[in-house]
């Protein structure tokens, strides 16, 4: 890990973290990322601290009895209630709907920046790992700048509060560790942010 830049560590991170919480465990984008996971030795290749991620690591391989996609279902499809709803607009906006004004600012500011992130699901752009996947390829593209300001304004604002419901309510140990992860792994992204994370108020 020493000899990666940041951006490049910063770009797989962002891209692994957004894939799992953007597709399918069955997916071809995530299923390869699901077995790294699982299998291991990953933590080197992690921007964090070994030390910190050494029990996430073995909460990955923790076996379950209810299969990864019947998981997914619960936490990301429905039918019923999300316990985590990975949409930010769910959070930051006052009725908690989808496409709320929160998502409608993130699309005006993409515009202004000629942002064009095709979605690669019919879905809000501003769903958690859709979000993750658009950080990185900014940061792939060298626009760091863009990026900075995705993160304080559009995702920071409302992620801690998303993934602090998320690990309580997985209720399955590899989403509990993905989870856990994406907290430790945002968190060194804020600590290093120049732009102050905007404050907005929560809903949920």
């Amino acid at each position: 890990m020493n000899n990666v830049s940041h951006r490049e560590s910063f770009a797989f991170s962002a891209r692994v973290l957004g894939a799992l919480f953007y597709f399918a465990p069955d997916s071809e984008q995530a299923a390869p990322l699901v077995n790294a996971l699982t299998a291991g030795g990953w933590t080197q290749d992690w921007p964090l601290a070994q030390d910190v991620l050494q029990h996430i690591e073995e909460s990955f391989k923790v076996p379950a009895d209810e299969p990864l996609m019947e998981v997914w279902q619960r936490l990301f499809i429905g039918p019923y209630a999300l316990p985590a709803p990975p949409w930010g607009s769910v959070w930051l906006d006052r009725e908690s709907v989808l496409f709320g004004d929160s998502t409608l600012a993130l699309r005006q500011w993409m515009r202004e920046n000629n942002i064009v992130f095709e979605m690669q699901q019919n879905e809000p752009e501003d769903q958690f790992g859709a979000l993750l996947l658009l950080a990185g390829w900014l940061t792939e593209n060298g626009r760091d700048t863009e990026r900075d300001q995705l993160l304080a304004w559009h995702l920071l604002p409302w992620s801690t509060r998303f993934l602090s419901v998320f690990v309580e309510n997985a209720g399955h140990p590899f989403y509990t560790a993905l989870g856990k992860l994406a907290q430790l792994t945002l968190a060194d992204w804020q600590s290093t942010l120049i732009i102050p994370v905007a404050e907005k108020t929560l809903y949920r």
